[in-house]
């Protein structure tokens, strides 16, 4: 008997490291991966390929990306399905506000964290 994982769960489970520029811009290690993100693929036989995410499968944490194909043996392309922790986000799609929110307001309370850091020192 199968058992399905939560929603909530399963978009967890579809996460991917930042870029260097994006962890320094955003105080953030890693993030959920959405559709109209720009990755870098880091690992296997596409390994350098750049594209968007066209789509996501939760259920299999992984990425349909731009310009990632193969060929089938009977003639024709078939997009290639990268798993989520062998790419990296090069560039966030912003057009959710709820997304655009998060990462601004966790850039800020790391940025008062730090402060709070060099008050205490200086006492």
């Amino acid at each position: 008997m199968a058992v399905r994982k939560v929603y909530n769960k399963q978009k967890s489970l579809v996460c991917s490291n930042l870029s260097d520029n994006l962890k320094k811009q955003y105080s953030k290690r890693s993030t959920s991966v959405v559709k109209g993100d720009s990755v870098k693929i880091m690992r296997g036989e596409y390994k350098g390929i750049e594209g968007k995410v066209e789509k996501i499968n939760t259920n299999k944490g992984k990425l349909s990306i731009e310009g990632v194909q193969r060929e089938k043996i009977k003639g024709g392309q078939v997009k290639v399905l990268i798993h989520s922790s062998n790419v990296t986000i090069s560039s966030l799609n912003m057009d959710d506000n709820y997304r655009k929110n998060k990462m601004e307001n966790k850039e800020q309370i790391n940025k008062s964290k730090k402060q709070d850091i060099k008050k205490s020192e200086k006492k």
